[in-house]
């Protein structure tokens, strides 16, 4: 061998031996492989002996993102490699693993990842049954598509992925298909066409409603990971309360709960910041961050992070100069006693129905005793509770929190245990734009409800306390220098 041929391969040893080496661990350790195998055998019980079910994992993202894998294929694997392919077989009880075959050019640049060829190592990480190439997939079907009367389950609904709910997932599907130059079809619909058309011996399923009724109730470790999430959240927030002043930016107060959920780590944010100032509140979904805060501001804060596939979903509301005005006082008074009435009459085994009509009756009573210094007021608070004694027929408090910020899963209306969800009803004054909001995440048990949030402050007087103290933007201003 000459020389160079000889160095060549040797440093192709050393890198090899170096992306095998690398200090990562290759499978999750948020949960054991006993998590999701039960996860699995409950997909089992639901398909029955006669049915598979093949999901799709997400693709490697575009340009320098990192990969994150969609929530329904990480909830019943863990595993966490792109162009993943998973089939349940209900019949066996068995669970299949397909993976690309390893890119060794690609692990010398960017590390080890998982592939068909670490079968053995793969097996052992994540107690799945078996794992094979990805072109195995298709003939392993037609397999089982010899047996007649075979049902075979996918998701029909669009998977969640970074900062992803269904309910935008939805939105982007449409999208496309509005627009005349492009109408791309969801990666779900391609799936199922192609299944369709290669395996029309299979009567095809959708597993959406089974998945999103296991996710519904969390699990213990589901519960702990969801609480992080919410502490990082709370501790973002508490910083913000901390930093702002008049002049910075509201995308300031984005990087720093950033900066937070990143040293604690998160993998990434639950949904994009809704920081909105002023009259930006007025729209509930917000999300740009360009406006300098002014003094006199009352400053919406609802963010969160996404820890290990599970996420939060929190809102306060301060003054940005760190002093609540009269009218400001008067109208967040008001709503945050309405506030602190639903949280006080949530319980378990109680109808939603139940708890938001024992929850209007108590703010009735709070309106009668409040003084507004304009009509407008008075009316945009008795409107809030009317809405509220309306809401309390249709039996939805605010909604699921959980993989995704807005969750899935559908209930006969009585909270049971396992259930994790955050109520934030708005007082509105469209005379002048003015918005305001408050959440909080909870979590059912069996004989009580844990608002996971409580501790960060909602009252006047602690707010202004806590403002009053150093943060983290104020030790660091901005730079003022643009050029290099």
């Amino acid at each position: 061998m000459k020389a160079a041929n000889l160095l060549g391969a040797i440093l192709l040893v050393v890198m090899s031996f170096t992306a095998m080496a690398q200090d990562i661990p290759y499978f999750t350790t948020d949960f054991p492989p006993a998590e999701f195998a039960a996860r699995r055998a409950k997909v089992y019980d639901a398909i029955g002996a006669n049915g598979l079910a093949v999901l799709q994992g997400a693709p490697n993202p575009t340009g320098y993102t990192r990969f994150r894998q969609s929530n329904d294929f990480y909830y019943l694997s863990g595993i966490e490699v792109p162009h993943a392919y998973l089939l349940l077989d209900g019949a066996t009880r068995k669970a299949s693993l397909y993976l690309l075959h390893r890119n060794e050019a690609r692990e010398r640049g960017e590390g080890k990842l998982l592939s068909a060829e670490d079968a053995d190592e793969v097996k052992k990480l994540s107690g799945l049954d078996a794992v094979f190439p990805n072109e195995m997939l298709a003939e392993h079907l037609a397999r089982a598509a010899r047996q007649s009367g075979k049902q075979l389950f996918t998701p029909f609904q669009p998977a969640e992925g970074f900062a992803m709910s269904r309910d935008l997932a939805i939105r982007a599907v449409a999208d496309y298909a509005n627009d005349p130059w492009d109408q791309t079809p969801s990666r779900e619909g391609s799936f199922m066409l192609k299944l369709r058309t290669r395996f029309p011996q299979f009567e095809l399923r959708d597993l959406s409603p089974t998945l999103d009724q296991l996710r519904l109730i969390k699990s213990p470790l589901e519960l702990a990971v969801i609480r992080k999430a919410t502490h990082l959240s709370c501790a973002a927030i508490l910083e913000a309360m901390k930093s702002v002043k008049p002049g910075q930016y509201e995308h300031e107060l984005d990087g720093l709960s950033k900066f937070i959920y990143y040293r604690n780590g998160a993998q990434g944010e639950a949904y994009y910041s809704l920081i909105a100032s002023h009259r930006n509140a007025w729209y509930p979904h917000y999300n740009a961050g360009k406006r300098k805060m002014q003094d006199g501001d009352f400053l919406l804060f609802d963010f969160a992070p996404d820890v290990g596939y599970y996420m939060s979903d929190i809102t306060r509301m301060m003054p940005v100069n760190g002093k609540f005005s009269a009218q400001q006082r008067e109208l967040y008074g008001f709503y945050k006693d309405a506030y602190r009435a639903i949280l006080k009459a949530i319980r378990p085994g109680v109808a939603v129905t139940s708890i938001q009509t024992k929850a209007a009756k108590a703010m009735d009573a709070i309106l009668a005793r409040a003084r507004f210094s304009k009509p407008i007021y008075e009316q945009a608070a008795r409107r809030f509770v009317a809405s509220y004694h309306e809401g309390a027929k249709r039996g939805r408090l605010g909604h699921w929190v959980g993989m995704a910020t807005h969750d899935v899963g559908e209930y006969d209306g009585t909270l049971r245990a396992g259930m994790v969800f955050t109520i934030e009803p708005a007082l509105t004054v469209p005379e002048e734009q003015i918005y305001i909001r408050l959440e909080d995440l909870i979590i059912i048990h069996e004989t009580r409800a844990e608002i996971v949030s409580d501790y960060l402050p909602m009252e006047m007087d602690d707010i202004e306390k806590v403002m009053r103290e150093e943060g983290l933007l104020k030790k660091y201003p901005r730079l003022n220098r643009t050029e290099p």
